[in-house]
């Protein structure tokens, strides 16, 4: 099992990793065998790379990958192996997320800001500790602050020989211009929901039938197909999404849904951060030297750091309500699309089966027209929280156009 097995439906991209990976390999030993340095220029390898595509298409796994075939130390690569063979110390332990020189950013905040940037830009000028390569992927590039984001140009622009950067972002225009110009880019597509449901079978050990449902659901998107699969809480909120549309034929029963799909976004946030802020938090007390048990004093002049990590929580928690309410909206879309679709007699498989009913229903009720509107209206709630429109007024102002058709 090799570091790419996971990044299914890219063989195009996966190809150029593996050729990157061969020249890097290339390069150190020559270096490591004092036979000159090998110029990277030229070659498929470089020391910036930009991965793209739409969520769910596997950007941070295919970087994660690459980062572990760079670290790769299986001898068969003497006798012409690929880099990334899955097997030995430097694959697993990057793929694991334990080695020393590949370091993984991902945030749960709303935005990365200049203080977490320049940390990671001065682990950069420092040389691997005992790998091949220092590898730094950042799973959010498109959540860098503007200045952030010119905090890292500069290390991108001069890099260390031999550190790498990762960067994952939706679409190249969610990245500094001056940033992805200096970076190799590799554009991913949404995998085949057929390969979505084999790795979730062969990776996950997930039932044939679910995983075909889970990957049909999502459309391909890896992480939601595995969260669908496995989480039994998360396939009844969406067969409560899926519901809405029927429930939004009069005002009152549109605001209504649209209050219970932001109370249902709350309390999925709520149910993800409670564990893991009471961890964090009971972590730094016993940092700061605070007595076991809750209701502990915490010691004098330390208040700070506490109150710090509880508005990084808060944000954390408004960020995650954000992700399960564009969740449902995404599932949403996927209804008015299957209703379309069947409007126009279109043959492309419909994403929802178990609703096929309440699609047929709205089908025959309505036209096209009315379905684009509705879907419209649908991406405009999107990006309405996108611009921090208050959730409510968001969802609301969506409800009431659904309604109308």
């Amino acid at each position: 099992m090799t570091v790419w097995d996971d990044v299914v439906g890219q063989e195009k991209v996966t190809a150029q990793l593996s050729a990157a990976a061969r020249d890097a390999d290339a390069y150190v030993t020559a270096e490591a065998q004092g036979k000159g340095t090998a110029a990277l220029s030229g070659s498929a390898m470089t020391h910036a790379w930009l991965f793209t595509g739409p969520p769910g298409s596997g950007r941070s796994t295919a970087a994660r990958a690459f980062a572990a075939a760079l670290q790769c130390v299986s001898p068969d690569r003497a006798l012409g192996g690929a880099p990334g063979c899955g097997f030995c110390d430097g694959c697993h332990t990057a793929m694991v997320g334990t080695h020393a020189d590949v370091e993984v950013i991902r945030t749960d905040l709303l935005t990365i800001g200049v203080k977490e940037t320049r940390e990671q830009v001065r682990r950069a000028q420092m040389s691997p500790a005992g790998g091949r390569w220092q590898v730094i992927v950042m799973e959010d590039a498109d959540r860098l602050t503007e200045g952030a984001g010119n905090v890292l140009l500069k290390a991108v622009e001069e890099p260390a020989p031999r550190t790498v950067w990762l960067l994952c972002a939706p679409s190249t225009e969610d990245v500094l211009p001056t940033i992805r110009s200096r970076c190799r880019h590799l554009a991913l597509r949404t995998p085949p929901v057929e390969a979505v449901a084999d790795l979730l079978m062969r990776r996950d050990g997930i039932e044939p039938d679910v995983a075909a449902y889970a990957a049909r659901a999502t459309q391909g998107h890896i992480g939601r197909a595995r969260r669908l699969a496995t989480d039994e809480r998360a396939r009844s909120r969406r067969a409560a999404v899926l519901r809405l549309p029927q429930r939004v034929s009069d005002v009152g029963g549109a605001l209504r849904a649209a209050q219970e799909l932001i109370d249902a976004a709350a309390e999925d946030a709520k149910e993800v951060a409670e564990e893991h802020d009471e961890r964090e938090t009971e972590e730094l007390r016993t940092a700061l030297g605070a007595a076991e048990g809750k209701g502990s004093r915490l010691p004098r002049g330390t208040a700070g750091a506490m109150k710090e990590l509880q508005d990084k929580q808060k944000r954390r928690a408004t960020r995650t309500q954000r992700d399960s309410l564009d969740l449902a909206l995404s599932d949403l879309t996927g209804f008015y699309r299957d209703v379309l679709a069947r409007q126009l007699g279109s043959a492309v498989a419909p994403a929802n089966e178990e609703a096929a009913d309440a699609v047929a229903q709205l089908a025959a009720a309505s036209g096209p027209e009315q379905t684009l509107r509705r879907i419209e209206a649908v991406l405009e709630c999107r990006g309405a929280l996108d611009r921090n429109v208050a959730p409510l007024l968001a969802v609301e102002a969506m409800a009431m156009t659904l309604r109308a058709g």
